[in-house]
């Protein structure tokens, strides 16, 4: 399922990193960025996630002179127990609130909910955002840090920090061209430390179906970026993407979780994930590289594990998903 839009532009954009992210080679991109410990002032890892994503929607209102009133809608999602950070976050704006959840793919369905009420009419500003921390995942979903229990190397570090988006269908330099929704994609894997095999083929199936939807080739895009793949699901989506369906990513071609962080130098493993991951990346980075020129045309691909700890305990094996956002400069 592909819409396209007409008039659905992205006003503008606010990132917030922890240290990890702040050690990284993006760093000069991010607005707001955190160098100490992981607390934020808080008392609670939990409470400390909530305070970045509510920090960013704050700030990205009072950074265009906006008021709450002038939202008509909020869409927010994390993985703190699916999305208790922005249950949370919500509480403290007089906004109406959608609450939304697609683990690391989160970001792309905010995204085409939000560009899909501004293009029907429903909306003229929609605020979207996400957030993820990185002690509060992997507490959730693995092991809590403080355990130090040893991880393969097909592991990702969950990335910390918040996003948030500012959609209108007032005309800017980004363009939100098109959004294509993904299926949930299981392929039987049951491994909860390599979430990028579990995830490759999710992206694959967006991205053919896209194109095909678009009738474009591959060399449309400037830029192909997936959200969270790392180093591994990296290669299994150029395996994939060729071995399915004769499609060569080519050069253009890249994952956010490898571009985050220094891979060689910081102790990151396969890579980053969390839906902050991919947002940092390309609201942060890729983003104002569109307003300098750099890219025209960029294809996003978030992607998302959409595992339980308790089904994953119970023997099940983990869905995947991924949605596909094209973003056009319009320069």
């Amino acid at each position: 399922m592909t819409i396209k839009y007409k008039n659905v532009y992205i006003d503008d954009t606010y990132t917030i990193c922890g240290n990890y992210e702040n050690d990284g080679p993006l760093s000069k991109y991010f607005d707001k960025k955190y160098k100490k410990d992981l607390y934020f002032d808080e008392k609670s890892w939990e409470k400390a996630e909530v305070h970045l994503i509510k920090e960013a929607n704050k700030n990205i209102l009072n950074k265009n002179k906006l008021k709450e009133e002038d939202i008509d809608f909020l869409i927010s999602g994390d993985l703190q127990n699916q999305i208790a950070a922005s249950d949370y976050m919500a509480r403290d704006f007089n906004i109406p609130f959608i609450g939304a959840y697609e683990a690391c793919s989160t970001v792309g369905e905010i995204i085409g909910i939000g560009s899909t009420f501004i293009e029907g009419g429903f909306a003229k500003k929609v605020l979207v955002s996400t957030s993820s921390h990185n002690m509060v995942s992997e507490k959730q979903f693995r092991n809590p840090t403080e355990y130090g229990t040893p991880k393969p190397k097909t592991a990702t570090f969950t990335s910390t920090g918040a996003v948030s988006v500012l959609l209108s269908n007032i005309k800017s330099k980004i363009k939100v061209e098109s959004v294509t929704f993904g299926k949930v994609i299981d392929m039987g894997i049951t491994d909860v430390n390599h979430m990028g095999a579990v995830m490759a083929p999710g992206a694959g199936e967006v991205i053919y179906n896209h194109l095909k939807d678009t009738k474009r080739d591959i060399s449309y895009y400037d830029l192909i970026l997936t959200g969270d793949l790392g180093i591994y699901g990296k290669n299994i989506l150029r395996d994939y993407m060729m071995t399915k369906y004769n499609i060569d990513l080519g050069d253009n071609y890249n994952d956010c979780g490898t571009m985050l962080y220094d891979l060689d130098n910081q102790p990151v493993l396969a890579g980053g994930s969390g839906p902050v991951c991919s947002s940092l990346v390309v609201f942060g980075y890729i983003y104002k590289e569109m307003l300098k020129g750099k890219y025209k045309k960029v294809l996003i691909v978030p992607t998302g594990a959409l595992f339980s700890p308790t089904f994953t305990f119970q023997k099940e094996s983990i869905p995947s998903i991924a949605n596909a956002i094209s973003l056009e400069a319009i320069l």
